[in-house]
């Protein structure tokens, strides 16, 4: 059987860094956002730095050993913490980019999302309230296709938020290539 596709159906690709995995203790750092349709063409972007204490990002980093192992990355979130949005600005700003689609599916993608939908679920509730309770999870893809038939994406090992959404997208669509369909 064959479903008829909805038209009014879009992803929302969410990338976060945190400073660390534990969405009970550990902090949103950075959101970037990409809303596009299933052809992954863009329709609206958002990225921010959300605004922490910074004692507590110090210390919460300090924990973590991943940290350690990019400071670059970690000097530029100290240095740029003034610069950050507070979180419910942020959650505001997520909402605006998919405010103009009210009657419409939003699903939430990215790589390994089901972290990030940890963190949203208790840092932005409105906005996962608002996303549907399927995800596109692009490691899913990796998993079959790299062990299933060999086939691997190389990617870069930015560690910034709108960077590691544009490898997803770039990853999906390098898989996809690889299903044959009967679209013309």
């Amino acid at each position: 059987m064959t479903k008829k596709l909805n038209k009014d159906a879009y992803l929302l690709w969410i990338d976060l860094e945190m400073t660390g995995l534990d969405p009970e203790k550990d902090l949103v750092l950075e959101v970037a956002a990409e809303l596009t349709d299933f052809n992954f063409r863009s329709i609206k972007s958002y990225k921010s730095l959300v605004f922490q204490p910074k004692e507590e990002v110090i210390k919460l980093m300090a924990a973590n050993s991943w940290w350690q192992e990019y400071p670059e990355n970690r000097d530029s979130f100290l240095d740029n913490i003034k610069f950050a949005k507070k979180i419910e600005d942020t959650q505001k700003d997520l909402l605006e980019l998919i405010n103009d689609l009210p009657n419409s599916i939003v699903y939430l993608a990215g790589n390994s999302i089901h972290l990030d939908r940890k963190f949203i679920a208790k840092f932005f509730p409105e906005l996962d309230s608002r996303l549907h309770y399927r995800m596109l999870d692009v490691s899913s893809f990796k998993i079959l296709f790299q062990e299933k038939y060999g086939i691997v994406f190389e990617k870069s090992n930015v560690h910034r938020a709108f960077d590691d959404i544009q490898a997803s997208i770039a990853e999906i669509r390098h898989y996809l290539k690889y299903i044959k369909t009967d679209e013309k």
